[in-house]
């Protein structure tokens, strides 16, 4: 599977594009933006974009209208072809943003209901009471998204809609040529219907990827060969941030140790999933940790450690944003990339997570950890990394047994001499290649 050995990066378009968050049905070419992000993507070496939802709806994207079209504050469905056309070329795929658990209230078939009730042909697309009444006083009562009434549950029980969902992406990948999608809420999805997704899916494109938002609880339940192929792995976006915070790296190797670990019992062993350190949900990397300092520590971390990094837009420069202060700011609109020691930082792991098997496809196994320091291989066959991180402000003399001998440092290019143990400068991070 492609996914497994690529470097993501996610853009929301509304914000990416500074659509206005109400949609007010004027037309705008806002989308071909991207195309001016290109050259700045392959330069961070990235080879997958993740775009949040661009199809029509209500105000934020996750309320939908229509999946068959892209959103008018974004341009048309001509101008999301060109940009996926071109991001082809430039050898980068495309994952959409399939919101298939909701719909907004502007949805075609929702507002078929509220004006035909009883008489409507979609009114069991939905979960309706018509005896009831909602906080929008439509004389009837639905079920929304975890008590959200602007996000109309779908009833993915109805052939019409599980039907209506796969043509839409039969048509995305006909019109886009789009190379898998990325699950909203998918914890929340009917499990029958993600098994005809994935089986729709399996016929309609070879190695069409699929990864679901999942936040806690075990993974397997929906990463698995009848299923999805990866989930987001937010048990380790918590424990990469709160480490360094805490200075206390126990916490995520211990997360690693129970996912990746060597043992039989270990929960996602020989899977990939969606590594982050932050995203269009939660706040910025740079404004959650206390010590800036750590910034390239937590990538080196998130692309040393097993799973598929994605990086959010602007996260590769330390732009801010934070959750309290709402969407805008973790969603905002940037003139134009920029590049500065981090981003330096970030294309040159996503270089070589690309290149190396071991960083792919190794396993984990822990050799050095102490509070501040950690050191952990990943191995492949006869490939051998191993991921060194000092968040300390001290150097670090790391005592350990390994191959007697010189290896590579992946991000210098220098041999280093690994002779019963190797000093570790402060604030750093290597890559030791036997």
């Amino acid at each position: 599977m492609w996914a497994y050995e690529s470097v993501f990066y996610q853009i929301y378009p509304l914000g990416f594009c500074g659509a206005p968050f109400e949609n007010d049905g004027a037309a705008e070419h806002r989308i071909l933006k991207v195309l001016d992000w290109i050259e700045h993507l392959e330069k961070l070496g990235v080879n997958a974009v993740y775009f949040c939802p661009v199809f029509e709806s209500d105000t934020h994207g996750y309320n939908t209208r229509d999946f068959r079209r892209i959103d008018t504050r974004l341009g048309t469905n001509e101008d999301f072809r060109q940009v996926c056309r071109a991001l082809h070329e430039h050898g980068i795929r495309v994952v959409l943003d399939g919101v298939f658990n909701h719909v907004g209230r502007g949805f075609w078939a929702f507002q078929d209901v509220l004006q035909n009730r009883e008489r409507s042909p979609y009114l069991d697309w939905f979960h309706i009471d018509l005896g009831g009444n909602s906080c929008y006083n439509d004389g009837l009562w639905y079920e929304g998204w975890e008590g959200n009434y602007d996000l109309v549950k779908l009833n993915l029980r109805n052939e019409q809609v599980i039907g209506h969902i796969l043509e839409s992406v039969r048509q995305w990948v006909e019109q886009f040529g789009i190379d898998g999608l990325r699950l909203d809420v998918a914890y929340c999805l009917d499990r029958d219907f993600v098994r005809r997704l994935r089986a729709f899916c399996d016929g309609l494109k070879e190695e069409f990827f699929l990864v679901g938002e999942m936040l806690h609880g075990d993974y397997n339940q929906l990463m698995n060969d009848d299923m999805l192929h990866s989930v987001t792995n937010y048990e380790c976006y918590k424990g990469l941030y709160s480490s360094f915070n805490s200075m206390n790296l126990f916490e995520i190797n211990h997360s690693l140790l129970r996912q990746f670990g060597p043992e039989n019992w270990c929960l996602y062993r020989g899977r990939h999933l969606l590594s982050f350190v932050d995203n269009h949900d939660v706040t910025r990397v740079a404004s959650i940790l206390q010590n800036p300092a750590h910034l390239p520590l937590i990538y080196a971390l998130c692309f040393g450690m097993p799973g598929i990094p994605c990086v959010y837009y602007g996260s590769e420069w330390g732009a801010p944003g934070r959750k309290e202060e709402g969407d805008p700011s973790l969603r905002p609109c940037f003139d134009a990339p920029q590049w500065t020691d981090l981003t330096d930082r970030i294309a040159a792991l996503a270089r070589m997570k690309r290149a190396e098997p071991a960083l792919n496809w190794g396993g984990f196994r822990s050799v050095v950890l102490t509070n501040r320091q950690c050191i952990f291989e990943r191995r492949c066959d006869d490939e051998c990394i191993w991921v060194a991180v000092n968040a300390d402000d001290q150097s670090y003399w790391a005592q350990f047994s390994a191959p007697q001998g010189e290896a590579e440092d992946l991000l210098t290019g220098r041999r280093v001499a690994l002779n019963g143990g190797a000093e570790l400068p402060p604030y750093s991070a290597a890559f030791w290649k036997f």
